[in-house]
């Protein structure tokens, strides 16, 4: 591995190891995220050849500027709990990618590590949120869940007793200012980012995405204004855990033909499963947990995670109206096929380090947000209109979060604000939205999903404008995928 790729994955270790698949590298290892460890680690990028693709050594230059920008401009481990939080979750070693005592055998040595990691973490995390901290205290104790190992649950307990002080006792949230998150989304995207115009494009997508909703919504039931719609139907979802499974498991045999028969994507191999998320993810309704690049191929896990049955009936409700028959159909296509496990598959296939270990999220999200609608496109169950109404409700919350981390880190939204607008342009009410506008403080990135699609959106047009008559969606596709998960600055590579 060139010795560049190596250090931007030394610094991002709880990521290479589950989502590129590093295994013999970082199991049972944590990362040092102290300020000396961060320090030394960036002193380490860039120390090598550039690669000979220029495509792959601009991805390599965007990856490093982005990790330069995320930990010595942002000095994101110094204020924010998510980086160290993953470097402790111990749900990667759950997947059966190896036996199971040899990965039984690196939990334990991460277990044994934590006192360390705690340690370097408490050092650190000197100025977190009072916001940011409240939001991300049920993430950490989540943390112990199946964990017996005495002095990693008392390094644990340091952990935790620090967010909890700074939930009490830190200083009120403050946006990271205009030119800070700008630097922070363009910068590992090898592009310079105007948010004035992201923001134009948010409110243009919003409003074009309340038209396609509201002429499905008339398709449907003409006598019923959307919201009121929209609310009954989220209302259809089933309750047994054993049906929302079943009901999955359809649902992705349903998207994968689907994707044959339009021929979207060249034929894909692998198998996925679907199932709860393991106890530490189980604060995830539904996510993709892939097989990845650099292990032996196993099955990937489609998490579909039912409502704790503990919790109060409204909460329960709540989270149950996710896995509705109009909103489960675009996640299925969102998580599974095309979206993150045919992604996953043609990342196992694509050639170099760079491609197969350094993705851009906002691709990796884009890509999956893309496909939802590619399919209202193409005629997925074109005689329901809940297809589209579901597409369309998921489209709007994601480009939400596009408007409130925009307004909210440039002062030009406060957080009623941004709740407003996700009770008003999303359909979420109180809890929901007011949860959905706090993610903005610890996930500042949270808009990536919709500009990710929009990137991929306007190359498509300008491929069918150059291409001509050569045209075709799996032509456009294989180019962009064989880029593995490129920065949106390098898209326009893939037309040649």
């Amino acid at each position: 591995m060139n010795p560049r790729v190596r250090a931007l994955c030394d610094l991002s270790v709880a990521e290479a190891r589950e989502y590129v698949g590093l295994h013999d590298l970082y199991d049972g290892q944590v990362q040092d995220l102290s300020p000396s460890g961060v320090a030394d680690g960036l002193a380490r990028l860039g120390a090598g050849d550039p690669e000979p693709d220029r495509h792959d050594e601009a991805h390599l230059q965007a990856a490093e500027a982005g990790m330069r920008t995320y930990f010595d401009v942002v000095e994101a481990h110094r204020w924010n709990p998510l980086p160290h939080i993953g470097n402790l979750d111990l749900a990667a070693y759950d997947r059966e990618y190896a036996p199971s005592e040899e990965r039984q055998a690196a939990r334990r040595r991460h277990l044994a590590a934590w006192p360390d990691a705690v340690d370097a973490s408490l050092e650190s995390l000197d100025r977190v949120p009072r916001d940011v901290a409240v939001a991300l205290v049920p993430a950490a104790r989540g943390l112990a869940a199946g964990v017996d190992d005495e002095a990693a649950l008392a390094a644990h307990a340091r952990f935790v007793d620090r967010l909890e002080h700074f939930a009490r006792d830190g200083a009120p949230s403050s946006g990271l200012g205009g030119a800070t998150l700008a630097r922070l989304l363009g910068d590992g995207d090898a592009t310079t980012v105007d948010l004035g115009r992201l923001a134009q494009q948010a409110d243009a997508e919003r409003d074009r995405l309340k038209s396609l909703l509201a002429d499905a919504c008339e398709r449907l039931r003409p006598d019923v204004p959307p919201p009121e719609l929209v609310e009954e139907l989220l209302r259809d979802h089933p309750t047994d855990p054993d049906d929302i499974y079943r009901e999955a498991r359809a649902q992705t045999d349903e998207a994968t033909a689907f994707t044959r028969e339009l021929d979207l994507l060249p034929p894909l191999d692998g198998e996925c499963l679907v199932g709860p998320a393991p106890p530490s993810r189980q604060w995830a309704m539904a996510m993709m947990s892939w097989a990845a690049p650099y292990e032996p191929d196993a099955p990937s896990w489609y998490y579909v995670t039912p409502p704790d049955p503990t919790w109060p009936q409204a909460e329960r409700e709540e989270w149950l109206s996710v896995f509705s028959a109009t909103t489960l159909p675009a996640i299925t296509v969102h998580e599974v096929m095309p979206g993150h496990f045919a992604h996953s598959r043609v990342l196992r296939q694509v050639q170099g380090d760079v491609r197969r270990a350094l993705f851009s999220v906002s691709f990796v999200e884009g890509w999956a947000h893309y496909v939802e609608e590619l399919f209202v496109e193409e005629g997925f169950r074109a005689d329901d209109p809940r297809y589209e109404i579901g597409m369309a409700i998921e489209a709007l919350v994601r480009v939400t979060r596009l408007a409130a981390s925009i307004g909210l880190h440039t002062g030009s939204l406060s957080m009623d604000d941004a709740v407003r607008r996700f009770e008003e342009d999303a359909f979420l009410k109180g809890p929901a939205a007011r949860a959905e506008a706090g993610r903005a403080s610890y996930d500042p990135t949270y808009g990536r999903y919709t500009w990710g699609k929009l990137a991929i959106r306007e190359l498509r047009d300008e491929a069918k404008a150059r291409w001509a008559g050569r045209f075709t969606l799996r032509h456009f596709h294989e180019a962009l995928l064989a880029l593995g998960a490129p920065p949106l600055g390098l898209l326009p590579d893939a037309l040649g």
